[in-house]
């Protein structure tokens, strides 16, 4: 990357004993001339470097599914225009060509997991590890394994007479052997972007050396705006559809025939407004029955109500009958008493009058006696 762009990208260097594969992002602005590039560079950290490889590809798989819903919301602009696949190009020398020159299996189930979501472009990386001779043969392997597998790689293309040509040229070296250095050494009168070895020297941009430069004509210049066309009119549409068709909406009838997405959604409006309406009148029928069985609660309590004020209104006039007779009983009593009290008192005052007459008559009787 930093060749392609001519550019030193931030790279921290990161250890091969990641537990688990992690995305690395990092957003640049570049500008040439007047020419103004929103890029950004996802590493996959820790790619392959477990024991078990089984779920390498699922960090990279859920954050491109995680962008394409984001798209699909439009609450995220940018997209994932392009992945290259760098494909290990150093071989051990004690190991066979034959034995050697293969995909590893987790790069092909990667792959074949990402070509539905993403542009992918193979590239062989360190290619100047690998004899020329052996190199074309590495390339066909690798293609035909892609084929065989049935990974889709991004395809050129070649139905604009202004890029037919180069692109149909250009297709038959994939995948692109590549050589990166932002190094430059003197060779011959003029300075040229290479790594030097003690056997001799390697030119990142002299294409009998390796693929750099076609490399960066076909992603930077010939072919950008393919790409990023791509990506909306296939991978995104591609998710789209399918999500789509996972809420019943689908362009072909039961026949596979043609049917217009207008009449599909028309159709899955109306079958959603009948639930709806369906819906609405078994929640009317569930609230009148909630309503009738609160009603006939309500009327059962104060039926309940009424025959304990009943109940009390009783009992109360029974206790207030028994109070006033026995007030009554008292008051015939105390009447009784005063009646009494009144006749006592009555004789005793007659008693004393006779006993004063009396009195007063043996008094007058003793005196005339006396006399």
């Amino acid at each position: 990357m930093d060749t392609i762009f001519n550019t030193k990208f931030e790279n921290d260097p990161v250890s091969h004993n990641e537990p688990g594969v992690r995305l690395k992002a990092r957003s640049y602005e570049l500008q040439e001339s007047n020419v103004r590039l929103k890029l950004t560079i996802v590493d996959s950290v820790g790619f392959g470097d477990q024991i078990n490889k089984d779920d390498s590809y699922r960090p990279i798989v859920d954050t491109l599914m995680h962008n394409l819903r984001l798209i699909c919301k439009k609450s995220l602009k940018s997209r994932d225009h392009c992945t290259t696949i760098m494909i290990q190009g150093s071989m051990p020398a004690y190991t066979l060509l034959s034995h050697w020159a293969s995909l590893k299996s987790l790069d092909l189930v990667t792959m074949k997991k990402l070509d539905s979501k993403v542009n992918i472009i193979p590239i062989i990386a360190k290619a100047d590890t690998i004899a020329k001779n052996e190199l074309h043969k590495f390339k066909s392997k690798i293609m035909s394994e892609l084929v065989s597998n049935g990974v889709q790689i991004y395809q050129f293309p070649t139905d604009e007479e202004t890029v037919a040509e180069i692109n149909a040229t250009m297709s038959v070296h994939l995948p692109f052997a590549v050589v990166g250095s932002t190094e430059e050494v003197k060779i011959g009168n003029k300075m040229a972007k290479a790594r030097q070895y003690p056997w001799g020297i390697v030119q990142v941009e002299n294409e009998n050396h390796c693929d750099f430069v076609k490399l960066r004509e076909m992603l930077i210049r010939v072919n950008m705006e393919d790409l990023r066309e791509q990506t909306h009119a296939r991978h995104y549409e591609l998710y789209r559809r399918c999500k789509l068709e996972e809420m019943g909406f689908k362009d072909t009838d039961p026949d596979s025939k043609p049917f217009s997405l207008q009449e599909t959604y028309e159709a899955k409006r109306n079958e959603f407004l009948g639930e709806l309406q369906k819906k609405e009148e078994e929640m009317r029928q569930m609230f009148v029955m909630r309503v009738k069985e609160k009603e006939a609660e309500l009327k059962e309590a104060e039926k309940e109500l009424h025959e304990k004020f009943d109940l009390l209104k009783r009992t109360h006039q029974e206790e207030k009958k028994k109070l006033e007779d026995k007030k009554k009983e008292i008051e015939d009593e105390v009447n009784m008493f005063q009646k009494k009290k009144a006749a006592t008192q009555l004789l005793q005052s007659q008693a004393q009058q006779a006993g004063s007459q009396q009195t007063k008559k043996d008094k007058d009787k003793k005196n005339s006696s006396f006399t």
